[in-house]
């Protein structure tokens, strides 16, 4: 059994969700501007409220530890981090391009999943998925996006996030199609990661713990790993 409160902080959208053995049990978010500082506690009051439970039932917290924004996620991490140490609970930290995967879990099984954030100009940080088992195809990078970028990719691939529609017109890899739903990772959905790693005793150390900024662009192909 567990019961976690998720925190993802990455991008604009602000949101939190409390899972119950990787259920959904209540979710709430919000775009407001400078939200992240201003509303994410209340957002874990109101999640708490909706699933009628006291901070200290939590078993566990999981925070996204990136990529994305520098100053959100400090912001989570730092949340987290606190209700860890004051609480006395595991942390768990969770990759945001895994969690933007995980919303899209029922597409074909032979199809590929290409998140990707915006990180400024033709820059993004971005991963490809697995459909189905949601197996890492090619790691988390940050990559200057040209017309080749992910030619390697010769099977049906879904790019998502605020980062895939300006490279819409310019991609030049058939295999690839665009979709402007789930522009943002969500907090809803890290609950059944969060409960896999809890189960597995996978913590973060709560010291040590640090986003993962990938502030350094290479601007390289990224380099696929075989299923």
């Amino acid at each position: 059994m567990s019961l976690i409160l998720s925190i993802e902080t990455s991008t604009p959208l602000c949101s939190v969700a409390i899972h119950r053995d990787g259920k959904l049990v209540a979710t709430q978010e919000t775009m407001e501007e400078g939200g992240h500082g201003k509303r994410l506690t209340r957002l874990i009051e109101g999640v708490c409220e909706e699933a009628t439970i006291s901070l200290g039932q939590l078993d566990a917290l999981a925070v996204s530890i990136g990529p994305g924004s520098y100053t959100g996620l400090r912001i989570g991490l730092a949340t987290a981090k606190g209700l860890c140490f004051g609480l006395d609970k595991p942390l768990i930290s969770l990759n945001t391009l895994k969690i933007m995967a995980n919303a899209w879990e029922s597409m074909p099984e032979n199809t590929f999943l290409l998140p990707m954030l915006d990180a400024r100009r033709m820059e993004v940080y971005a991963a490809v998925f697995a459909s189905k088992s949601l197996e890492v195809v090619s790691d988390t990078e940050a990559i200057i996006l040209e017309p080749d970028s992910f030619e390697n990719l010769k099977q049906n691939t879904l790019a998502f996030g605020n980062g895939a529609m300006k490279w819409q017109e310019a991609c030049a890899n058939t295999y690839i199609s665009f979709s402007d739903e789930q522009p943002y990772p969500q907090a809803k959905y890290m609950g059944i990661d969060a409960h896999a790693a809890f189960q597995n005793k996978q913590f973060a150390a709560l010291v040590q713990a640090e986003p993962n900024y990938l502030k350094e662009f290479m601007g390289t192909k990224p380099t696929l790993k075989s299923l």
